[in-house]
């Protein structure tokens, strides 16, 4: 495969990711958002996982600065996902 057929496959992978992720958060019921929080923590996981191996794999500059970018961005994901989820775990705490 050439190059630019790649980043064709790659772009419109992206595109796609898009448009499903975009649907399933406009469809899914506030009550199921914890759950899908959750697995959307586990899926930034394995980005941070394969951003560190492309950061440390070092092939080129370019690769090891978007590893890292990848890295910054899955970790806020990751951050921000447990945040929500224990401020929603909260709301059904007992009031004393």
């Amino acid at each position: 495969m050439d190059p630019i057929s790649v980043l064709v496959l790659l772009l419109t992978i992206f595109v796609l990711a898009i448009f499903v992720g975009f649907e399933i958060i406009t469809k899914v019921p506030p009550t199921l958002h914890t759950p899908l929080m959750s697995g959307s923590n586990a899926i930034s996981g394995i980005t941070v996982i394969g951003a560190i191996l492309s950061a440390g794999l070092q092939h080129s500059a370019l690769t090891a600065w978007l590893g890292f970018g990848a890295i910054v961005f899955a970790m806020i994901n990751v951050a921000g996902g447990f945040v929500v989820t224990d401020r929603m775990l909260s709301m059904f705490k007992k009031k004393d």
